[in-house]
């Protein structure tokens, strides 16, 4: 089955094609290629497949899908998080 998972944009860098983006899944960050939406911007939610962000959607239904992939057993690691989640804290290291 193909699984997209949503989560939140974080910053952008490059130009064009080449643009990519840290997006923030729950606590975890990964860069994410943004060729497929050329629209996105910070603070967006994206759906993110196999490293590439394939659609721009809202909250909301960043949220919906989150929940979805959670009652299919399928959210892994985000089963606990939402796509919003803060990072942890990084003060007294």
């Amino acid at each position: 089955m193909c699984l997209a998972v949503p989560g939140r944009v974080v910053s952008i860098t490059g130009v064009d094609e080449l643009r990519t983006a840290r997006v923030r899944f729950g606590g975890i960050i990964k860069e994410i290629n943004l060729a497929y939406v050329p629209e996105a911007n910070v603070n967006d939610y994206v759906l993110a497949h196999v490293g590439f962000a394939i659609s721009v959607i809202d909250e909301a239904e960043a949220n919906q899908t989150l929940e979805y992939l959670k009652q299919m057993g399928e959210a892994g690691e985000l089963a606990e998080l939402s796509p919003d989640e803060p990072e942890p804290s990084t003060e007294g290291r």
